[in-house]
């Protein structure tokens, strides 16, 4: 996070030891894991090859079977319900599954209450997340605690700073090291957040990923500065991964007013400028599948939005999945393999 002098600064948030269950390190060796102390001890395995552990292989990911409080009943702490914008836990659990093993090393640069790394972390795997709102960085910190009170094997740390400026936050012996990066970026200043009934109608709260004070959050960004800011994250996302390591990123269109904004298509463009290769665009279903049937899942905000928009003679319907756009790291020219030798 960029200090008064425009300095950089990087506050970890969170050091979780690791539980010493079967099939984990000596636990005479060093018990937590802090991605700014730089003392990552490489517990996952070398890479062989094999990351894609997703037996069907299928493009479309049902991902909404259960509703996403249901998802996440037990498995987060309560406060958690304040983050306007939340991805599915079902999500980062099935791109967590299909491309990594245990033991492999996870990062959110954008983590939010920290859903990538608690999946991460119940699936057997390290993680770590930059989260640049303190809010949902301790709220993240809580989470990884409560999941290694529910029996979490894996190891997690939160790192709070601006994630533009990433490899300045996360030490250099992490180059290479990340298997796995799955985040989504922000939707704009305002997200659908929370209702109740009030004097004068609904009342909206908790849409907002920060009180407004600080505008250095990417959400506060037109499209363009938010796309120029996704591709620097992406850019230091591409430094830490390891040969064949691969991105996940979840992302999906909106309307302003009546202009519709491709989202997906610009993390393509953010990717590609990140020195990152598109590989696979698949679909994140936010809707259940019943007997050959989708059943939606919209929130009270999207129902609105589109009772208002058939109203203004506009044919819009319900959105019933995310796009889950797939990268790897181009490989360098000068050894092949994606990493400068």
């Amino acid at each position: 996070m960029p200090g008064s002098d425009g300095a950089v600064t990087a506050t970890v948030v969170t050091a979780v030891p690791e539980p010493t269950t079967t099939g984990h390190p000596d636990p005479n060796e060093p018990n937590t894991f802090s991605p700014a102390s730089g003392d990552y001890p490489g517990r996952h395995r070398e890479y062989d090859g094999r990351h894609r552990a997703d037996s069907d292989g299928l493009s479309v990911w049902a991902t909404a079977q259960s509703t996403g409080p249901v998802q996440r009943r037990g498995r987060h702490v309560p406060e958690s319900v304040k983050h306007p914008a939340r991805m599915l836990p079902a999500i980062a659990a099935h791109a967590i599954a299909a491309y990594t093993q245990p033991g492999d090393l996870v990062l959110d640069p954008m983590c939010g209450i920290g859903t990538t790394l608690v999946e991460a972390i119940h699936a057997g795997r390290d993680a770590f997340g930059i989260e640049y709102e303190p809010q949902w960085s301790n709220i993240a910190d809580a989470n990884i605690r409560h999941a290694h009170d529910h029996g979490a094997t894996g190891r997690a740390s939160v790192i709070r700073g601006d994630a533009t400026r990433l490899t300045s936050l996360v030490p250099t012996a992490l180059t290479g090291q990340v298997a796995l990066v799955v985040t989504s970026p922000p939707y704009g200043p305002t997200v659908h957040g929370l209702v109740r009934p009030g004097a004068d109608g609904v009342v909206k709260y908790d849409d907002r990923y920060n009180d407004g004070e600080d505008r250095g959050n990417l959400a506060y960004r037109d499209l363009t500065g938010l796309t120029d800011g996704f591709a620097q994250i992406l850019a230091g996302c591409a430094t830490l991964l390891r040969p064949g390591g691969i991105v996940v990123v979840t992302a999906r269109p909106w309307r302003k007013h009546t202009e519709l904004i491709d989202l997906p298509s610009a993390v393509i463009a953010a990717g590609r400028r990140a020195g990152l290769a598109p590989t696979e665009r698949c679909v994140a279903l936010l809707a259940a599948v019943r007997d050959d049937h989708l059943v939606a899942r919209p929130s009270f905000f999207q129902l609105q939005q589109v009772r208002k928009a058939r109203a203004a003679g506009m044919p819009m319907h319900l959105i019933a999945h995310e796009d889950v756009l797939i990268f790897t790291k181009r490989p360098s020219p000068r050894d092949g393999t994606g990493v400068v030798a």
